[in-house]
C-alpha cells in the first residue's frame, strides 16, 4: 500500500494535469476506466489545438481518441458567446456497418438529438453537431461545398489505414487534402510500420500533427499451433517470441510427424501396388469447435478463406450434433432473429435458407462472409457480441473493422485467394485477423491458434506473428470525377499542386532520394571504371565500342536466323497431309512420327496430331522443330483411326517402325555460321576492330573487363535516371492527361473552365464516372421501362467475383440495344484511354442483368438468384442485395443529374421504388 505521502504527490499530479487539460478531465470522469497512456497522450495533444494520428493494435482502445474530439466539438469553445461556441465533429468510418455501430454507440452516450448518421442507406439528423459518415459521404460534401460544413472543428476518420485499398483508398487522401485549414483531424489506424512517414506527411497537408504509437495490446495474446489433436505453444516465453524461437517441442514434434507421413508414402509407392500414401488429414472442424469449448476458449471466431467453407463449417459441426447453448439462450436468440426479420416475406427466408440458419444460431454456430444477406450478418454479429452465438466460421471480411472480439481466434490456413490467385497472408493480415482475439475487460488473456498441415512451417507462422512491418501504401491516383471538380473547385493550375501534395506523391518523392543517391553514387563508380580502361595505345572507348557492335550484330543475325526457321517450321508443318512420315528432330518426342491430323485452317500456330513410333499420340507444334518438318515417306493410316486406342497405336507405330527409316537420322541441326561469316557489315567491323591501335595492347582484356562493368553500370543508372524522372510528378501528368481527354471530350473548355457536362460528371460518384456519363449525353438510357433501366445501367457497377468464359445472356429488346451502345461508347473511351497512357476503364460486365431486370419486375427471389451469370450455381443472396444497392445508388445519382432528360430522371425514381422491396427493403434500424 502507498504511503501517505506518495498518495499526496499523486493527488498533487492529477490536480495539475486536471488545470492543464480541464476538458480531458470532465472526458475521463465519465469513462468508468483509467485511461491508457498512449489514449492520454494523445488526448492531451487534441486539448493543446494539435491534430493526432494514433497508431495502436485492433482492440487497444483507439476510438477513444475519437470519442474524446466529439466531446471537445460538443463542449464548444470556452467563454464564446452561443452560437461561435457551437462547433462540429464528424467521425467517418470505412464502411456502412462501422458506421451504424459507432451511431449507436454516441447516441447512448450523447443522445439522439446530438448525433447524425449519413451513409448511402441512411440520412438522419444530419445537421446535428456530431455526424457519422462514411469516408465517400464527406468527399462529396467537400466538392458541393455543401452548408453542412459549417461550424466543423473535428474530423475523425477511422481506420485510416484504409487510404491503403486499391478501390477506395484515393478518397481519404481526398478528404484529408480538402478539409479546410481549421478543422482539426484526428486519424486512427491499426499498427503500422511507417506512422513517421505518414506523420509527416499530414504535418506537410495539415500543419501541427502529434504521433502516437502504441504496439501495447490491452489483452495479452499467446500463440498456439494445432497438430492433429494436440495443442501447442508457439513460443516458450516472451523472450523466444522477440526472437522468433519456435517452443522446440513443436519443432520435434512436427518434423516426426512428416516424417511418418514421407515413410508412409514411401512403403506404398513399392513395385506391388500404386496405393497412395497416408494423406495428412487435420482436425475435423466439429472437432476444433469441441477442443476450444472444453479449454474454456469460447467464443471464437474460425477464419476459413472461403464463402462455401464457412457455410460447410457449420454444416459440418450441426452434422456431428455440437450443441453450444443453453435452453435459456436458445429462447433469447430465437427471440432476437424474430424480432431482426419482420420486415423479410416468408417466401424470400425459406429461399434464403433461414430454417437451416436459425438452428446453426439455436446451438451457438454461424457463418459470417459477404454472400450472406446484410440482416443475417448483423443478427449474427449482434448475437457474438451478447455472448449468445459462440463459434463464428468468418472470411477475412470480418476482420475489416467490425467490432466483434472473441476470446479465441483460429488460422485454417495461412493462403488466401484474393481475386486473382492463392497468395500467402502477410504480417499485416495476420496480426489484423488474430487482433481479435482477447475481449478488454472480460479477458485475461486472448488466444491464436493456427491448425497445421504439411505445408505450414511452424517457423514461417513464428515470423508472422513476431513481424510488425505493415507499411501504408498510397493507393491514390486521379480520376475523371475528380478532375473536374478539383477544376472547377479551384482551377487547374492549382489542381495539379493540390495532387502533388497527395501522399501517393510524397512516398514517390521520398524513393526518388533514395534513388538519385544511387545514381550520383553509379556516376562516380562509372568514372573510376573509366580510368582503369584507359589505354595508353590509344581511345579505348572507340575500340570498346566496336567490340559492342559487332556482339550486337552476332546476336541480331542469329535472330533473325532463329525467326527464319520458325517461319520454315511452321510452313513446314501447314503443307502436312494424313499419312505423312516426319522426323521429329529433337525433344522427348525425337524420332519418327506419322500424321494423324494436319489440323491446318485455324487460327494461330498449326499443331498436328501425331503417332510417334513409341506408340505416343499428341499434338506437336513448331518449337519442337530446329529445322523444317521433312516428309520421308508416306503409309496409310486407317479411315476411322482412334488414337485413343492402344491396339490402333501398337499396330500404326509398328508400321512407322516398319518403314525402315533412321530413327535419328543422319544429319544433325547444329547453327552454321556460315551465314554470319557473309554479312559484310559484320566482316567491316572486324576489319575496323583488328586495324585499331588498341588491338595490339597486351592488357586489351584487362581493359576491356573494365570497360564492360562500366557499360553494365551505364545501362544500370539509365534506369534509374529513367525510374526518377517517371516518379517526379507522376500524379501530376497523369492528371495533365485526364484534364486533356476531357478537354478533347468537352466536359472541359479550352481555357480550363468545367462545361455543362463536366458539371454533370462531377456528380457522378462511380468507379466507371466517364461512361456514365457519356451515355447520359448520347442519351443511352431514354425511352427504357424501370426495370429495363435498372438492367442497363448494372453493367457498369457490377463486377463478378470471377471471370467467365461466355458472354452473359440479355433481356431482348430495350435493354440489349442500350448495353450495345453502352459497349460501343466503353470501345471509344478505351481507346481514348490507351493512345493518351491512361489506365482503362473496366469493361461493362453483364452479368448482373438478368437478375436486377427480374427483381424490378416484381419476380420472386428464388427466380432472380438462380438468374445469376455464376460459374457455381445460384447467385448468393448477400452479393445479390450488394450489387443491387450499388444500382440503387446510381439509379440515385441519375434521379438527381441536371444531364439526364426529365423522362429518364422519373424512370430512375421508379425504378429505384420497384429494386426496393423484400430483402432490399430491409436497412438496418439507425
Amino acid at each position: 500500500m502507498s504511503s501517505p505521502a506518495e498518495r499526496y504527490a499523486a493527488a498533487r499530479r492529477r490536480a495539475a494535469q486536471a488545470s492543464a487539460f480541464p476538458a480531458l478531465d470532465e472526458f475521463s470522469l465519465d469513462l468508468g476506466f483509467d485511461l491508457d497512456d498512449f489514449q492520454r497522450e494523445a488526448c492531451e495533444a487534441l486539448e493543446r489545438g494539435s491534430g493526432v494520428l494514433v497508431c495502436a493494435p485492433t482492440g487497444a482502445g483507439k476510438t477513444v481518441v475519437g470519442e474524446f474530439a466529439v466531446h471537445l466539438a460538443l463542449r464548444g469553445r470556452p467563454g464564446g458567446d452561443a452560437p461561435a461556441a457551437r462547433r462540429k465533429c464528424f467521425y467517418t468510418t470505412p464502411i456502412k456497418a462501422l458506421s451504424n455501430q459507432k451511431y449507436h454507440d454516441l447516441v447512448d452516450r450523447y443522445g439522439a438529438e446530438q448525433v447524425g448518421l449519413l451513409t448511402g442507406d441512411n440520412a438522419i439528423n444530419g445537421d446535428a453537431p456530431v455526424v457519422v459518415m462514411t469516408t465517400e459521404v464527406l468527399r462529396n460534401m467537400l466538392y458541393a461545398g455543401s452548408a453542412t460544413l459549417e461550424g466543423l472543428a473535428y474530423v475523425v476518420m477511422d481506420e485510416v489505414h484504409y487510404l491503403a485499398d486499391r478501390f477506395r483508398g484515393g478518397v481519404w487522401e481526398e478528404v484529408i487534402i480538402h478539409l479546410p485549414e481549421s478543422v482539426t483531424l484526428v486519424s486512427l489506424s491499426a499498427t503500422v510500420s511507417n506512422a513517421e512517414e505518414f506523420a509527416d506527411w499530414l504535418v506537410t497537408v495539415r500543419g501541427e500533427t502529434a504521433v502516437v504509437v502504441s504496439e501495447h495490446r490491452p489483452v495479452p495474446l499467446w500463440q498456439h499451433m494445432l497438430v492433429g489433436k494436440r495443442m501447442f505453444d508457439l513460443f516458450h516465453d516472451a523472450d523466444a517470441a522477440r526472437k522468433h524461437d519456435v517452443h522446440p517441442e513443436l519443432l520435434r514434434y512436427t518434423r516426426d510427424t512428416m516424417r511418418r507421413l514421407e515413410l508412409g508414402e514411401g512403403r506404398s509407392a513399392g513395385p506391388g501396388g500404386g496405393r497412395r500414401g497416408p494423406r495428412w488429414r487435420g482436425p475435423m472442424r466439429p472437432d476444433i469447435v469441441d477442443r476450444l469449448d472444453r479449454e474454456g476458449l469460447l467464443p471464437a471466431i474460425l477464419f476459413i478463406f472461403s464463402r462455401a467453407g464457412c457455410d460447410a463449417a457449420v454444416q459440418q459441426c450441426l452434422a456431428a450434433g455440437l450443441r453450444l447453448t443453453s435452453p435459456e439462450e436458445r429462447a433469447e436468440i430465437r427471440r432476437v432473429v424474430e424480432s431482426r426479420v419482420t420486415a423479410i416475406p416468408g417466401e424470400d427466408l425459406s429461399v434464403l435458407g433461414y430454417w437451416e440458419w436459425l438452428d446453426g444460431l439455436e446451438r451457438g454456430l454461424a457463418a459470417h462472409h459477404a454472400g450472406m444477406l446484410p440482416a443475417f450478418k448483423e443478427v449474427v454479429e449482434e448475437l457474438f457480441v451478447r455472448g449468445l452465438v459462440k463459434a463464428v466460421f468468418a472470411t477475412e471480411t470480418l476482420a475489416l473493422g467490425i467490432n466483434m472480439p472473441a476470446r479465441c481466434v483460429v488460422l485454417e490456413r495461412l493462403v488466401k485467394f484474393n481475386g486473382e490467385a492463392h497468395v500467402d497472408l502477410t504480417p499485416g493480415e495476420y496480426t489484423q485477423l488474430t487482433g481479435r482475439a482477447g475481449r478488454r475487460g472480460i479477458d485475461v488473456e486472448g488466444h491464436a491458434v493456427v491448425v497445421w498441415s504439411p505445408e505450414t512451417d511452424p517457423r514461417h507462422v513464428a515470423g508472422l506473428a513476431s513481424t510488425r512491418t505493415y507499411p501504408l501504401r498510397s493507393s491514390f491516383r486521379p480520376s475523371y470525377n475528380m478532375a473536374v471538380n478539383l477544376v472547377g473547385s479551384v482551377g487547374a493550375a492549382p489542381a495539379r499542386e493540390l495532387l502533388e501534395s497527395s501522399f501517393a506523391q510524397f512516398q514517390a518523392d521520398r524513393s526518388v532520394v533514395g534513388l538519385a543517391r544511387q545514381v550520383q553514387r553509379n556516376t562516380e563508380t562509372i568514372e573510376a571504371y573509366g580510368a582503369e580502361a584507359a589505354c595508353h595505345h590509344g581511345d579505348f572507348d572507340e575500340y570498346f565500342a566496336l567490340r559492342v557492335a559487332i556482339a550486337d550484330r552476332e546476336r541480331a543475325i542469329a535472330r533473325q536466323g532463329q525467326s527464319q526457321r520458325k517461319a520454315a517450321a511452321v510452313a513446314s508443318l501447314e503443307r502436312l497431309r494424313v499419312g505423312d512420315v516426319i522426323r521429329v528432330p529433337s525433344g522427348r518426342r525425337a524420332g519418327l512420327a506419322v500424321v494423324l491430323d494436319p489440323a491446318t485452317g485455324g487460327f494461330g500456330e498449326p499443331r498436328p496430331l501425331v503417332l510417334t513410333q513409341d506408340r505416343w499420340a499428341g499434338r506437336v507444334t513448331p518449337g519442337d522443330f530446329t529445322t523444317p518438318a521433312e516428309v520421308l515417306t508416306r503409309i496409310r493410316v486407317p479411315k476411322h483411326f482412334n488414337h485413343r486406342s492402344p491396339a490402333a497405336r501398337r499396330d500404326l507405330a509398328a508400321a512407322v517402325s516398319g518403314t525402315g527409316l533412321d530413327r535419328h537420322g543422319g544429319r544433325r541441326g547444329g547453327r552454321s555460321r556460315q551465314a554470319a561469316g557473309e554479312d559484310h557489315r559484320l566482316s567491316q567491323l572486324r576489319v575496323e576492330l583488328r586495324a585499331h591501335p588498341c588491338h595490339a595492347c597486351p592488357d586489351r582484356e584487362e581493359h576491356a573487363r573494365w570497360a564492360e562493368r562500366r557499360r553494365r553500370l551505364e545501362r544500370d543508372t539509365e534506369e534509374l535516371r529513367q525510374r526518377v524522372s517517371g516518379r517526379t510528378g507522376s500524379l501530376a501528368r497523369t492528371f495533365d492527361r485526364i484534364v486533356a481527354l476531357l478537354t478533347a471530350r468537352g466536359y472541359l473548355a479550352a481555357d480550363g473552365e468545367v462545361t455543362d457536362a463536366g458539371r454533370m460528371l462531377a456528380r457522378i460518384w462511380t468507379e466507371a464516372d466517364l461512361l456514365v456519363a457519356e451515355c447520359l449525353r448520347r442519351r443511352v438510357w431514354d425511352g427504357l421501362s424501370p426495370a429495363e433501366l435498372a438492367a442497363a445501367v448494372s453493367v457498369v457497377v457490377f463486377e463478378a467475383r470471377r471471370d467467365v468464359d461466355e458472354r452473359a445472356s440479355l433481356p431482348r429488346g430495350g435493354v440489349a440495344d442500350a448495353v450495345d451502345e453502352t459497349l460501343k461508347l466503353w470501345g471509344d473511351i478505351e481507346a481514348d484511354e490507351a493512345a493518351r497512357g491512361l489506365a482503362v476503364t473496366r469493361e461493362p460486365d453483364l452479368g448482373f442483368a438478368w437478375p436486377i431486370y427480374r427483381w424490378a419486375r416484381g419476380e420472386a427471389l428464388a427466380k432472380v438468384l438462380a438468374s445469376g451469370h455464376q460459374i457455381d450455381g445460384e447467385m448468393p443472396a448477400g452479393d445479390f442485395v450488394r450489387w443491387a444497392r450499388q444500382v440503387v445508388d446510381l439509379l440515385g445519382q441519375l434521379a438527381d443529374s441536371g444531364g439526364a432528360s426529365a423522362e429518364l430522371r422519373g424512370t430512375a425514381r421508379q425504378a429505384i421504388a420497384a429494386v426496393n422491396r423484400g430483402v432490399l427493403a430491409y436497412h438496418a434500424s439507425a
